[in-house]
């Protein structure tokens, strides 16, 4: 059984309730810093459990306010680097645009990755989102539901499923402040009695 694949999304509101409080079959570490003149640091470490394999990743943030921009920058250890800008509140309030681009020099690309989602906070507690890829290469297309309930001011739920019939679930419980503890599962639900399925475990750090 595989991990189901990152989805391609133009938010990022949408991509946190797809990626945040999962991380199955990881052992995870983040680390956030910010320095005196306004630049974010984000580092992360993880060891695959089924196959020991530890990678890592950074990433710097900076924001210009003055004209809504922010502008990302990342790298990992599978020396894939990535760049993202995004605009928010200057054509109309409300609306965020994000242009972002992927490029690993060591490996080939089979085809264009087109992607798009939908993100709705149902209340103050219930946040949603919906996500639509399609690779022009193999022509593969993904679907994903995705959604995350505040349970209290330091405890949230997470479930996501996609066209594959990956359910994922996960738990985060903050510490203290600063500190957040996830756990999460990953369950095929094409093959519940056939095992195989994921847990995570992910530790964050933010100073």
């Amino acid at each position: 059984m595989c991990i189901p694949p990152s989805y391609a999304d133009l938010g990022k509101a949408a991509r946190d309730i797809f990626n945040k409080g999962f991380g199955f079959g990881l052992v995870k570490l983040d680390v956030k810093t910010k320095s005196c003149s306004g630049v974010e640091f984000s580092t992360s470490g993880s060891s695959n459990t089924d196959t020991g394999k530890v990678t890592g990743t950074l990433e710097t943030k900076y924001k210009w306010c003055e004209y809504g921009l922010t502008f990302t920058e990342k790298w990992n250890t599978d020396n894939t680097l990535g760049t993202e800008i995004a605009i928010e509140d200057q054509i109309c309030q409300g609306l965020k645009l994000t242009f972002d681009t992927t490029f690993s020099p060591n490996t080939g690309n089979d085809g264009t990755e087109f992607g798009g989602s939908i993100y709705q906070k149902v209340c103050e507690d219930l946040d949603t989102s919906v996500n639509l890829a399609w690779t022009s290469g193999t022509n593969s297309t993904r679907f994903g539901i995705a959604a995350k309930y505040q349970l209290d001011p330091t405890a949230s739920i997470s479930a996501k499923v996609n066209n594959s019939s990956l359910i994922g679930v996960g738990y985060t419980q903050t510490l203290r402040p600063g500190v957040k503890l996830t756990l999460s599962a990953l369950v095929d639900g094409k093959s519940i009695n056939a095992g195989g399925h994921k847990l995570g475990l992910a530790l964050e750090l933010e100073a």
